[in-house]
Formats: C-alpha cells, structure tokens, sequence
C-alpha cells in the first residue's frame, strides 16, 4: 500500500515537493490548498515574483540553490513550455550599501565582493569600471534565467497531474485537518507544510518568526535589455532596485520593496514613481530613452514574500491530531523570503529526503527509489 502524502500549501515549494515526492511509485500524494495557480491574492505569494536566479543565501546555505541551478537550466534549454529564458545579469554594488550595520535589509550575499556563486553561474566576471553605471563601485555579469511564473506553475501542475497528484481547494484552521484529505481515503501517514506565511496563523505551527517582506512592483510593456539589481538604493532602507524580464511576452517586473512587517495590499502611488524613475535612470534602454514617459505600464502589484527570522524551515516533527489523538508525522518547508522559485528544488530534495527517512523507519525497502533530481535522466531517456 502506498504512503497517503497530502501537502499543504499550493505555491511553488509546495507543488515541486509534490512532483518529486510523486516521482515515486510508493506514494500518493495530495496537494490541499486555499489558493492555486491561477489565483491572484495576497495570501498567495507565488503569482507575484519576477522570478528569477539571483544567489541569496549564504554559502552554508547553498545547497537549495546549488541543486536548483541545474534543474532550472535544463528546463530552459530544453522544455519551451515551462516559461523560461536566459538573461543576462548584472550586479552593481554600492560598497557603503556593503558594512554591516548600515542597512534594515537582511544582508545578501548575492552582493558578496567574492561570491560562492561565481563558480555556479554561467560567464561570471567582474565588471570593468567602463561598465559601471554612476553611483555604482563594482559590479559582475553572468548568465542566468527569468521565467514567466504564471505559466511555470502551471507547467509544474501539469507534470503533477501526469504523475497521479491529486489538488484540492481547502482552508485549514490546524494542519493535522489535512490528515483527512488525502484522495486515498484513508487518513494521511506524512503532511508536508509548505503554507509559507500562513505558517504565521496556522494550529499546531502559529511560528511567530515568520513575517511579510512587502514587495512593490510595476509590470511593464517594455523588453528590458538585460536582468539588473543594486546593493541599496538612496529613497529608503525598505526599498530595493531590480528589473527582469519575464519569458514568453511576460512583461518586465521592476521593483521594488522589501519591507519586512508590512502587511499592506494595495500599491502605493508614491513608491511607484520612485520605483519607475530609478529604473529608467540605471536603464535608460528600458523606455527607450523617453524616462518614465516611455514606459508602458500592465499593472502595479504588491506581494507578501514569506520572510522567517533565522531562515527557512526545512525539518521532521511529529504532531498530535486533536481529533483522535494520533501521532502525526509533518515535514515543514516554509520561510523562503524571496527565494523560493531559486531554492524550490533543492529544498523539495530535502523533503523526500526527511518523508524517506520517515518511510525507511517504517520498514520501506528505498534501494529503488528515482533520483531525486533527474531531468538528466528524462533527458537520456527522451533521446
């Protein structure tokens, strides 16, 4: 009999630890959400990021990006429908932006003088001081890649379903209630809780570390020529510069902000002229010369990234169901700030990791179990 798996949670982290969970015949897995692909809320994180690769996290931490890296390239070389495309990328830095101490912003070493990235990311360099934008100290180039999120989402529902995963629409006031909604009918043996800020407010988690990093942006007509972001901007400490252009006729998101604690939905006016005009003075290229003027705007948008003081949580414990006071085995995956389409691989390769762990303790036989991530594998087969 096969493990009933439901997953709570219905953005990105959540639905790629259910298509690598679903890759193994020995589990039936549920995704039971609130929201889903397609959904524009502001509960609902996912449908609002650029999203692109940017390392973030420190190099202890790297293995999520690390493993996500890999993955992500191939989709974009070699699967069109998932949304994807290369970009190049430049980093600027501002080294006062750099010293400790001098910003609100957690610190982010994707702006590292020397950063563990650069042997990860395709055509790394360092900017030569000619390529420097006024204001800017130092900067590097690479190669990364932009999607379009509402079609990647999509594509990744489409490859659960061919895998069997079964998503249902639910609101959840505890999260063993999610025991029950496994399409198996029987009472589910592993939950994954992957409810990113609703792990806030959600019984039996209620983390009170987690909080919304606000971000503000504005979707554009315009093709931007390339991907850009600076370490810090002058108009204030929650509020951050980037641009990238979506695949697929997407549109290019500019932004931003990143104010931690901010619960507010509605777009200020006053934020987004900040951010237009910063965008067009580093980029120019991006209005055709013409300034704020020449941008074509498609809407302006806030999102609740799901920041977690201390990190993200990626980790095995057990829950007592208050209804029959059952033993409950969770594994948690949430608090991803921005990160979470960068990371979504390598922390789903965690959850298998911690549900095989859970499987092997109950007397399972894993030696066969599929790779956890295997596009390379799908590739060879294909040819």
């Amino acid at each position: 009999m096969s493990n009933a798996i439901v997953i709570v949670g219905g953005g990105v982290s959540g639905i790629t630890s259910a298509y690598l969970l679903s890759k193994s015949k020995g589990n039936s897995v549920t995704v039971v959400a609130k929201h889903m692909p397609g959904d524009y809320d502001i509960e609902y994180a996912s449908p609002f990021a650029g999203a692109n690769v940017l390392p973030m996290n420190l190099d202890a931490d790297s293995r999520w990006e690390r493993r996500t890296w890999p993955e992500f390239e191939w989709l974009c070389r070699n699967v069109p429908e998932a949304g994807f495309h290369f970009k190049n990328c430049r980093v600027f830095r501002n080294h006062k932006d750099l010293v400790p101490g001098t910003s609100s912003l957690p610190m982010d070493p994707l702006f590292d003088l020397d950063p563990w990235y650069q042997h990860m990311m395709p055509d790394y360099r360092e900017l030569e001081t000619s390529e420097l934008p006024p204001g800017q100290d130092s900067g590097c180039s690479f190669t990364s890649v932009c999607m379009n999120t509402p079609m990647y989402l999509s594509w990744l529902v489409g490859q659960c379903l061919r895998n069997g995963v079964v998503f249902k629409r639910a609101v959840l006031s505890e999260l063993t209630e999610a025991r029950r909604l496994s399409h198996t009918g029987r009472p589910a043996d592993i939950i994954v809780n992957a409810t990113g800020l609703g792990a806030l407010r959600l019984g039996g988690v209620r983390d009170t570390a987690m909080a919304p990093a606000r971000g503000q942006i504005v979707l554009v007509r315009n093709d931007g020529p390339s991907m850009l972001t600076t370490s810090g901007v002058d108009d204030g400490s929650d509020e951050v510069l980037y641009m990238m252009q979506r695949a697929a006729g997407g549109g290019t998101v500019i932004g931003g902000t990143y104010d931690i604690g901010n619960w507010e939905s509605q777009p200020c006016p006053n934020i987004a002229a900040r951010i237009m005009s910063r965008a067009v003075r580093l980029d120019p290229a991006l209005a055709g010369g013409k300034g704020v003027a020449g941008l074509d705007v498609v809407r302006h948008a806030v999102g609740l990234r799901p920041y977690r003081k201390g990190g993200v949580r990626i980790e095995r414990e057990t829950l007592r169901d208050g209804a029959d006071g059952t033993g409950v085995h969770v594994v948690h995956n949430y608090g991803h700030a921005g990160w979470g389409y960068q990371g979504s691989f390598g922390c789903a390769e965690r959850v298998v990791e911690l549900v095989n762990e859970i499987r092997a303790a109950n007397g399972e036989d894993l030696s066969k179990e599929p790779t956890l991530l295997n596009f390379e594998a799908e590739k060879v087969a294909k040819l």
